[in-house]
């Protein structure tokens, strides 16, 4: 059986390993970032099976003081949001539908508090097409996008709670 519970600084390893696992598609985070990071989202959320963390989502909300060119982008355009940092569903949690129950959640915690819409940006260039599709078939849709100086392009999606 699958719970969700709040995330805490002891699952910094367990979540930054999920992280390391998917790297080339979300942003490098050691334990001291998970940890900063906790410290600014709201709500972090872990997924756990047997005891074991299998997946997360990072949230931040408009107001966090979060230093992140993404959340910035949504911030000067949006007076009122929740922002997904990141998600990340380990092997043990896939198709099971985790991303969505996750999303589900930070959804309703955004709700509590007044927001009613939820962002976030995923890979066009290089596509992550796994992303993209997940993104789509959750109603997210496109805002805008942003190029990075590497060159990569992010597609920019809200979807309205």
């Amino acid at each position: 059986m699958i719970t969700f519970r709040d995330a805490t600084e002891q699952d910094a390893p367990a979540i930054c390993a999920l992280n390391d696992a998917v790297v080339e598609v979300t942003s490098p985070m050691d334990t001291d970032r998970f940890k900063h990071l906790l410290g600014l989202s709201n709500p972090c959320i872990a997924a756990e099976k047997d005891g074991q963390v299998i997946g997360f989502v990072l949230a931040m909300q408009i107001g966090a003081g979060y230093a992140n060119d993404n959340f910035n982008w949504f911030a000067a355009r949006l007076n009122s949001f929740v922002y997904i940092d990141r998600v990340v569903i380990g092997a043990a949690g896939q198709r099971q539908g985790l991303g969505v129950k996750l999303y589900e959640a930070v959804a309703e915690a955004a709700r509590a508090q007044g927001h009613l819409v939820m962002c976030a940006e995923m890979d066009l260039d290089p596509p992550n097409e796994q992303s993209l599709a997940f993104h789509a078939k959750s109603g997210f849709v496109p805002l805008g996008t942003r190029t990075y100086d590497t060159g990569k392009v992010v597609s920019m999606q809200i979807k309205g709670l």
